[in-house]
């Protein structure tokens, strides 16, 4: 019988959960900036950046996809380990 202190798995994933802790604390703070950048632009402008609109739309579901790793609801590790995600703005 194995003990669970000896399963490489979960210490490999140990290993990318503390890499991704960086990585979400990183997009939080871009995300942040997206978000004053488009309020910025709306005031002087009267309009939104949609380019601005599609980098928050799918940094918001990078963000998504790295807490459902981090909080073992997922087994899939987020970009750069898989493709980024595509979001469509409304």
């Amino acid at each position: 019988m194995e003990k669970n202190s000896d399963n490489t798995g979960i210490w490999m994933r140990l290993l990318y959960m503390l890499l991704f802790v960086l990585i979400y604390s990183v997009a939080e703070f871009l995300l942040a900036v997206v978000v004053l950048i488009q309020i910025g632009f709306v005031l002087i402008t009267g309009e939104r950046n949609q380019k601005l609109l599609e980098l928050g739309a799918s940094l918001g579901l990078f963000i998504y996809e790295t807490l459902r790793f981090l909080t073992f609801n997922s087994e899939k590790k987020p970009f750069p380990f898989s493709d980024w995600p595509a979001a469509k703005v409304d």
